[in-house]
């Protein structure tokens, strides 16, 4: 992908064809489970943000990679043990359907995880 990239819209504009689908369903999904969150390219790819970066997705050459932190995959691991990933990435095939209500499920994880971490820091701050 190009470093140019400054939005999300331009990151799947630039995408090949058969991906900008996947990746505009990523992006409502995390949209709904997250409403707070703002969106910006990280790492040269889609990122949602809130209180921290949350979530990152990228099309790939054979997947569409997820990286939820490794707490995010951690919390689901079972669930996630039949695709390929690693301590902070998720690989979903891009032969297969987007596993919409996991990625849901990881993605309010993450918020409340987010927000429960800057609750703690802000409370930190005033003692």
């Amino acid at each position: 992908m190009d470093n140019s990239i400054t939005t999300i819209d331009e990151y799947i504009a630039m995408a090949e064809e058969e991906d900008r689908e996947a990746l505009m369903e990523f992006r409502r999904v995390i949209h709904e489970a997250a409403p707070e969150a703002t969106e910006k390219i990280s790492y040269q790819m889609p990122t949602f943000y809130l209180h921290g970066n949350l979530v990152h997705f990228a099309a790939f050459k054979g997947h569409y990679g997820f990286y939820p932190a490794p707490t995010g995959i951690e919390a689901f691991k079972e669930d996630l043990s039949k695709y390929k990933g690693s301590k902070g990435a998720i690989q979903f095939p891009k032969d297969k359907p987007l596993p919409i209500e996991l990625i849901e499920r990881i993605v309010k994880f993450r918020v409340e995880e987010n927000v429960k971490a800057n609750e703690e820091k802000k409370a930190r701050k005033k003692s």
